[in-house]
């Protein structure tokens, strides 16, 4: 495999990740646009803003204590 082939493999995992943690935050209850927002910040636990919904923190509560 070359090394253009590579790129182009690592950059469709970041991308399939990136679409997982989204639904995953969407699953969880966030809305769309508070998912697509939080799902591209790597340095954002998601199990931790997960728990926050599942502790029953409103989404927006949740958004300003992770952001």
């Amino acid at each position: 495999m070359s090394a253009a082939e590579l790129e182009v493999d690592r950059e469709s995992e970041s991308e399939r990740i990136h679409r997982w943690r989204i639904h995953e935050l969407e699953r969880a209850g966030y809305s769309s646009q508070e998912a697509a927002e939080l799902g591209g910040r790597l340095d954002i636990d998601l199990h931790f803003a997960v728990g926050l919904l599942e502790r029953g923190c409103p989404s927006h509560t949740a958004l300003r204590i992770l952001l």
